[in-house]
């Protein structure tokens, strides 16, 4: 993500003197003075005053200070503009308004006053002399994007020296397609100093007719499309006097896109332009002559010596270009000139008399494409640092602090030969981090509890938990861990200096392994044989991504695994200074991953930690407000805010964003009133609907997990869409307010800003009033179907749920690029209309009130959120509502095909169990003698009774899909799996119902056993006393009671040992129970399963019911609409409950008396009469209500249903009726041997 300094906005609060040109050219004060008093990196502050006013005057402003910040402010929107500001003096533009009968026409020929006007090469020079290294990059990329040259060699009117802007440049990325790449569509994407290319320079000797910059502007530019890439003198302020811009070396590049009709250039090229007369500036001269592939020196009027040109070490070529239109123009001294020169016929370059402009660049292109097609030098700018350094030319990068922080991040990325094996070097992020996210999970889902005690498998998941803890720990900190948290440890600069370069290269190498993998990937999808191939390199694809990102979250992985640490250990104490370090980058503009989009979690308990260290660092400037983006992938939504807030969210084509990043803004004091806040909080999401995640079993999940999240947190959300196609976004919004709608009270009221990027039709606000009106119906639709899913029909409209405008929630923006790529500038009506959408949501955030009005509370909004986020297990499965509403009602048809299921099969478990206890008497009506022969013919009647059922319910299915209302279409995708669930539930029942006739049948046995054992067990006794007195009075002893019981134990364990049955085992009713509840409220939302979560059943049921609501806060709107039939709804509540209660004490007590064993039909029959009863209630119920009632009777219900079994079980179980008669047998047995004995 993001590495860099304070976000440029951050950096504009200070003496305006020291930003002021006028202030610099005048009093020229010493640079390197400024630059340790006010380095730029202190001098913006992201949410001023003026970030708000009106720009409708934008371009001209009376105030010279003002000239700046007005130029700064719209580089950092990338408006191609904002060369044309200038300073007006008051008098002039009250002329322009002013109409008077009389005029003089000698004021026709008045020159304006120029005197206060800058010309914005000096403008420019200014504010990079003025600034830090951080800046220049913010400077040279915005620069870049609008198709503007940027400096490489700034000129010091102090020192009188220059320096290659080196680092400046670092961050400029550039695509292209060569020629020899046009086929292939293929392109190269590279950080623009690393591109070894041919240079051309455009140079002048003395004075010169021609305007050199409008010359080439011509020569880059397409016929279809002028672009005023240098500044020249017919533009606005262009033709005032350079003041300390003299010696600027400005470069730019003309990069092909490999359309041979629209490049003017097949091949790259850098051309670099000097201002100013190279006799002047000998140094950039000679500097650009041994850097460049060709030189082209504009001359008109020449003397005799041209001492420059004479330079014998030039390693370009030199061309000669001259205007014979001038007076001045000698041609004999071209010729000797060129003569001495050995320069041929096409290096000099004569517009003559009859040659118009458009001729002359033609022919001008002509000579430089031959150089670029036959280049004698191509350099990168990393590799002119060399010549700079010969030359005495001062480098940027030789900074001490970033030459450090270059080392310290070459330390860690130098051992980086393959991203994939690298990322061992992280292994508490991987594959451990990824199953304690599925644990975390399942903890509050219960997914897999199958038939398991709940509260035995919560404690087996932690337990896990712990044991993966464990092995985090147990992983030693890497070294490249140890590196980077060392370095970012430095002072402040040199950290920010670290990061930036880690970034840089993390990209280069991350760039690298891409290119090569998609090189492999277009190879090999030619042949359709290597499917798995593909698929593996697809996984590469996806998984080669190495950022800062990365390192931060490992750091953060460490920390929470420390946390399972003894608080005295070592290991865990020396960390405990992380949460901080990263608070002070966030306070620096540095990004804290939020939710990690590669295992779908949030590390709670470190981003927690990171906020409280936050909290301390600004408290009590503590106030936030927040803003989210949202939208499919690749529609702009990081271009769009590092636009509108002057962030700098990556855009790198080969990596997007994956998860959500937090990034802080500080607010101006001046404009803390207008928000009521200290900050901003800006949070950048991953693109939902994403290819990579489209094939995944959970991939709405992901997305809907996400989006409910960050909507949750949001003051306002900005919905990125492309174009005006709202669809997938609004399936995604769906979900976020049916989310809303399962969870307790969200809280606040999120706002809603709907952004259509790419559509620049002015009538696009009025053509698509229809389509916002039919969206938000659509909308509304969705939201009645979720409320009444959720029984909360109070919410009629989307807008219950979420604030949104139609007429002012909406706003078309331009396509970024004003032209083709590579060669188009940024769109100037996009960052315009970007700045009237960030006017917008300002004058928004300023009505609203925040729920989150602190840090502190904001980091426990997060926690809450994500909790029940966790908890929902089942909305977020869908694409929208009404997939979801359609497929409820699938699952409520087949609840009752089900339930008619289980009862039909229950009636004939149940008669079948009495044909079994029957079995052998004279109630029997089998033929059958044998009971393992009746067994098999009752497993047959079972199932043909199944197969029977089982078709019945699939026709069911069938004629549910054949209806035509009810959008039944949309569970298409479910018909198989509903399909399948019934043949789930045929196997589970059928081995159900024979595990329990062939119960019953043991049991059957047992007991005909028993009795046998009753009847010849006096017999055996007369036996064991018998051999036992034989055996005493051979020994001549007798026998004591103690003695007595040990032979009868033996005896009767021998006895026990010869049984055909075992002991009948007890069932935990409770668990059985709860595990129905579960069933029955989990499709309720996450508020349902969190308030069951927090109280076990065993506690439930003790007390009579009593509904205590937990007070009207708890749904304070609705409180507020029934402030006097508040009391009344609670009496209304418990009168239900009651009748509820009492009916389904009476339905246990009538099971209880019949004395059977517990079957699962028995709890399934009581919840569907209390949801039934629940339904037909005409009284608002709300799901507080509905759990605790619940919980009260399935408690007490399973108390009853255990004793109930166990009682069965005590009474009915041969081996226990066996136990039972043991003191009977015992007693008898010391009898008979007393009474022989004695005989």
């Amino acid at each position: 993500m993001i590495v860099s300094p304070l976000s440029f906005w951050e950096k504009l609060e200070s003496d305006e003197k020291h930003l002021n040109p006028e202030h610099h050219l005048e009093e020229s004060p010493n640079t390197s003075q400024w630059k340790q008093e006010r380095c730029l990196g202190n001098l913006l502050q992201s949410l001023t005053p003026q970030t708000y006013q009106d720009q409708r005057n934008r371009l001209k402003t009376s105030r010279k200070s003002d000239v700046p910040w007005y130029f700064l402010k719209k580089l950092m929107m990338v408006n191609v503009t904002v060369r044309e500001i200038k300073c007006t003096s008051a008098s002039e533009s009250n002329s322009d308004d002013t109409l008077s009968d009389y005029f003089d026409f000698d004021d026709l020929l008045a020159c304006p006053n120029k005197d206060d006007s800058i010309n914005p090469l000096d403008l420019i020079t200014a504010l990079f002399l003025c600034s830090d290294g951080f800046v220049h990059q913010e400077l040279a990329l915005k620069m870049s994007m609008c198709q503007f040259s940027v400096p490489l060699l700034l000129p010091n009117c102090d020192t009188q020296q220059c320096t290659l802007m080196l680092w400046a440049m670092r961050d400029i990325v550039k695509k292209y397609r060569p020629s020899n790449l046009s086929e292939s569509k293929g392109f190269i994407e590279d950080r623009i100093v690393l591109s070894e290319l041919p240079m051309i320079s455009f140079v002048r000797l003395s004075e010169c007719s021609l305007s050199k910059s409008e010359i080439l502007n011509k020569l880059l530019s397409n016929s279809q499309q002028y672009h005023d890439t240098f500044v020249h003198h017919n533009m606005e302020s262009g033709d005032i006097q350079r003041r300390i811009s003299n010696g600027l070396t400005e470069m730019t590049w003309y990069l092909p896109c490999g359309n041979k009709n629209m490049d003017i250039f097949s091949e790259p090229v850098a051309i670099a332009n000097l201002r100013g007369d190279i006799a002047s500036f000998e140094t950039q001269f000679f500097f650009l002559c041994q850097t460049s592939a060709a030189v082209f020196v504009f001359i008109d009027q020449l003397d005799s010596e041209c001492e420059q040109l004479m330079y014998k070490n030039h390693k370009a070529q030199i061309f000669l270009v001259g205007n014979q239109q001038n007076k001045n123009f000698r041609f004999d001294l071209v010729k000797k000139l060129a003569t001495s020169l050995a320069l041929t016929k096409n290096n000099i370059l004569i517009k003559t008399k009859q040659t118009n402009d458009a001729d002359f660049v033609k022919l001008l292109r002509k000579r430089v494409s031959d150089v670029i097609n036959n280049p004698q030098r191509k350099m990168s700018v990393e590799q002119m640092a060399d010549v700079a350094h010969e030359l005495g030319i001062i480098v940027d990068e030789d900074s001490s602090e970033c030459q450090d922080g270059k080392m310290k991040a070459d330390e860690i990325t130098a051992e980086i030969k393959d991203i994939m094996k690298y990322k061992d070097q992280l292994p508490l992020q991987d594959k451990i981090w990824k199953e304690l996210t599925c644990l975390e999970k399942e903890e509050f889902r219960l997914r897999k509890v199958g038939s398991e005690n709940i509260e035995h498998y919560k404690c087996k998941l932690q337990s896990e938990r712990q044991k993966l803890r464990k092995k985090q720990n147990a992983y030693g900190m890497s070294r490249a861990m140890t590196c980077f948290i060392s370095a970012i440890s430095s002072p402040h600069r040199e950290r920010c200096y670290f990061l930036k370069w880690m970034r840089m290269n993390l990209d280069n190498l991350s760039r690298i392994k891409f290119s090569g993998l998609r090189e492999l990937y277009k190879e090999k999808c030619k042949d359709s044989e290597n499917k798995q191939e593909i698929k593996e390199i697809d996984q590469q694809l996806s998984s080669s991504s190495l950022g800062v990102e990365h390192f931060f979250r490992e750091m953060g992985q460490i920390y929470e695994a420390s946390l399972y640490l003894p608080e005295t250990d070592p290991s865990r104490q020396q960390l405990q200074h992380l949460p901080k370090l990263c608070a002070q980058l966030l306070l620096d503009g540095f990004p804290l991953e939020l939710v990690d989009g590669d295992a779908s979690n949030i590390p709670l308990r470190w981003v927690s930690d990171v906020l409280s260290q936050l909290n301390d660092l600004v408290s009590p400037k503590n106030k936030i407000l927040v803003v989210t983006v949202l939208g499919v992938q690749r529609t702009g939504k990081s271009t769009l805010l590092n636009t509108m807030f002057g962030v700098q969210f990556a855009v790198s084509s080969g990596r997007c964003t994956r998860g959500a990043f937090m990034l802080l803004i500080k607010v101006n004091e001046d404009f803390k009133k207008v928000l009521n806040c200290d900050f901003m909080m800006i949070i950048d999401t991953e693109g939902l609907k994403s290819p990579e995640l489209a094939q995944l079993d959970n991939s709405h999940e992901h997305d809907n997990e996400l989006a409910t999240l960050v909507v949750g947190l949001s003051d306002i959300t900005i919905i990125n869409i492309a174009m005006e196609n709202s669809t997938d976004m609004k399936d995604i919004l769906q979900i976020v307010v049916h989310a809303f709608l399962r969870m307790k009270e969200v809280g606040k009221k999120p706002q809603c800003q709907f952004v259509h990027q790419n559509i620049s039709d002015v009538s696009a606000h009025e053509k698509n009033l229809r389509d916002r009106k039919l969206l938000l119906e659509q909308l509304n639709e969705m939201t009645q179907a979720a409320a009444k899913m959720e029984k909360k029909e109070e919410n009629k409209n989307f807008t219950d749920v979420m604030e949104y405008n139609p007429d002012t929630g909406n706003c078309y923006i331009p396509g970024l690029w004003n032209g083709n790529p590579p060669m188009a500038p940024v769109n100037a009506g996009y960052s315009e209309t970007v700045y009237e959408l960030k006017k917008n949501i300002i004058q928004q955030l300023g009505k609203c009130e925040s729920t989150s009005n602190n840090i502190l509370e904001f980091r426990e909004w997060i926690t809450s959120l994500w909790k029940a986020v966790k908890h929902e297990n089942f909305i977020f499965s869908f694409r929208n509502s009404l997939v979801a509403d359609a497929y409820m009602r699938l699952c409520t048809e087949y609840n009752k095909w089900e339930w008619e299921f289980k009862k039909e099969m229950y009636s004939w478990v149940t008669n079948a169990e009495t044909r079994i206890s029957n079995f052998g008497s004279f109630a029997a009506t089998s033929e059958i003698s044998d009971m393992n022969e009746f067994m098999i013919e009752l497993k047959s009647e079972a199932i043909t009774e199944l197969d029977k059922l089982e078709t019945k319910i699939l026709d069911n299915l069938k004629k549910y899909f054949e209806q035509p209302e009810g959008h039944v279409y949309l569970d298409e995708g479910y018909r198989e799996d509903f399909s399948n669930s019934i043949k789930s539930l045929r196997r589970q029942t059928e081995r159900s119902v024979f595990n329990q006739i062939t119960t019953t049948a043991d049991i059957k046995k047992g007991l005909k056993e028993l009795d046998k054992i009753r009847a010849t067990y006096t017999e055996k006794i007369e036996k064991a006393v018998c051999a036992l007195i034989v055996k005493c009075r051979e020994k001549k002893v007798k026998m004591t009671d103690r003695e007595l019981d040990e032979n009868f134990d033996k005896m009767w364990t021998e006895t026990l040992r010869t049984l055909a049955f075992s002991e009948q085992q007890t069932s935990n009713i409770f668990t059985s129970v709860s595990h129905q509840l579960q069933t029955n409220l989990s499709p309720k939302g996450s508020h349902a399963c969190e308030l069951l979560s927090k109280k076990s059943l065993k506690d439930c049921g003790l007390e009579p019911f009593t509904y205590k609501p937990k007070g009207v806060g708890e749904n304070l709107r609705t409180a507020l609409r029934q402030i006097f039939t508040w009391t009344d709804l609670i009496r209304a509540r418990q009168k239900i409950a009651d009748r509820i209660t009492s009916a389904c004490n009476d339905h246990i007590s009538d099971k209880v008396k019949r004395k059977t064993n517990y079957h699962d039909t028995y709890i399934q029959e009581i919840l569907h009469f209390i949801d039934e009863k629940l339904n037909k209630a005409d009284v608002d119920i709300d799901m507080e209500f509905e759990v605790s009632l619940k919980q009260h009777i399935c408690g007490s219900a399973a108390r009853k249903f255990q004793k109930m079994h166990e009682e069965f079980i005590q009474e009915n179980d041969p081996y226990r009726c066996l136990q039972k008669n043991k003191e009977r047998f015992c007693t008898d047995f010391k009898d008979v041997f007393h009474k022989r004995y004695q005989c």
